[in-house]
């Protein structure tokens, strides 16, 4: 019995060190260079040269990279959590544990869509959520004149009544 606990504790642990990882590989990433000079390649096929749409490019290839780096995290994840569903040597709590786990990775990234959805439906630019360990990160492309205490509400109402949050445990910072 101490043997079965102990194991599932190490998978515990194991999940939590992977959800680390993705947080912080998503929070370091460096723009890639190849989406940067796509998005520079539609930018003067569009014929768009002046500041404003140069500034905009530099943040959809953020938004764009974020994203995937995003997805490439929580993939390998799930790859992970699966594999261990999966095992034959898991015990069961171990199996249910991070099938639970591969459930929480999913509702988090419908509810990232969907924030990220009505956050341009209120009339931002682009957004990057990002759920996890009863936090939320938003990374969020400034409107004309920045970001002001009254966008950072919209955005956190947005944000509470999608994940039922509190105001606490949200960080909404503006992409520079």
């Amino acid at each position: 019995m101490k043997k079965i606990k102990k194991r599932g504790a190490v998978y515990g642990v194991i999940a939590l060190l992977l959800c680390a990882a993705a947080y912080l590989n998503w929070s370091y990433v460096d723009t890639p260079e190849d989406l940067l000079a796509a998005q520079q390649t539609d930018a003067q096929a569009d014929t768009q040269t002046d500041a404003s749409a140069d500034s905009t490019a530099g943040e959809g290839d953020y938004f764009a990279s974020s994203r995937l780096t995003r997805t490439q995290a929580r993939d390998e994840a799930v790859s992970t959590l699966k594999e261990l569903s999966e095992s034959d040597t898991a015990d069961q709590s171990a199996k249910d544990d991070a099938a639970a786990q591969i459930s929480a990775l999913a509702d988090d990234t419908v509810a990232e869509a969907n924030i990220e959805s009505l956050i341009r439906a209120k009339g931002y630019e682009d957004a990057v959520v990002m759920l996890g360990d009863g936090s939320a990160n938003i990374v969020v492309a400034p409107p004309d004149g920045g970001l002001q205490a009254e966008d950072v509400a919209v955005i956190r109402d947005i944000v509470i009544s999608e994940t039922g949050m509190t105001a606490g445990q949200i960080k909404i910072v503006e992409a520079s």
